[in-house]
């Protein structure tokens, strides 16, 4: 499962060269979009279908993760990591939030405490887009996994947690794309 979507999302480095490389093939929207990921290394799902079906990015894109550590609390001047991922003047940057595992992971609150001149000035969170990456798994005609596995995975898989509940997120500014993976 990993692996597949691992392979949907491709890599960022690439993603993020591309569109450095080709300005004018995608529009520049003003306003900032936040793009939940699992990690650095590849694409948030959502990110790539805003820019594969409306041709559209944002003027800021932050790529965020969130990192629970084996300790219960991290300290704030700790919590958070920026890198502006080989260009600091695009506007695209991947940050790493930290959280103990103690702790609630407030991400808005999390995103106000970086200082403004390692994200190229203020992240405007009052008015911030986040976009969380949903994944639908079907089952599919593959080997691999015995179908009653595959029946049970997938039932297990609707069993979450509301994304923007537990990051502390505004409901009303948070737009879920979806993808479908196979089992």
């Amino acid at each position: 499962m990993t692996a597949r979507r691992t392979e949907a999302e491709g890599s960022l480095a690439d993603f993020v060269s591309n569109l450095r490389t080709h300005p004018k093939l995608i529009d520049r929207v003003p306003g900032t979009a936040i793009f939940l990921n699992p990690g650095g290394t590849t694409t948030p799902l959502a990110l790539r279908a805003n820019v594969e079906h409306n041709h559209v990015r944002h003027a800021r894109v932050i790529i965020l993760s969130v990192d629970i550590q084996n300790v219960p609390r991290i300290p704030q001047t700790k919590r958070c990591t920026v890198d502006d991922l080989g260009d600091p003047t695009d506007g695209i940057l991947y940050i790493s939030a930290r959280f103990g595992y103690a702790e609630k992971p407030d991400l808005p609150r999390a995103l106000r405490s970086i200082p403004p001149h390692k994200t190229q000035g203020w992240i405007d969170l009052d008015n911030a887009t986040y976009f969380l990456s949903k994944i639908e798994l079907r089952e599919g005609r593959g080997g691999g996994m015995a179908r009653w596995r595959k029946r049970l995975f997938l039932a297990a898989s609707h069993i979450t947690t509301d994304a923007s509940d537990h990051f502390g997120l505004p409901r009303d500014r948070v737009i879920v794309m979806g993808s479908q993976i196979e089992l």
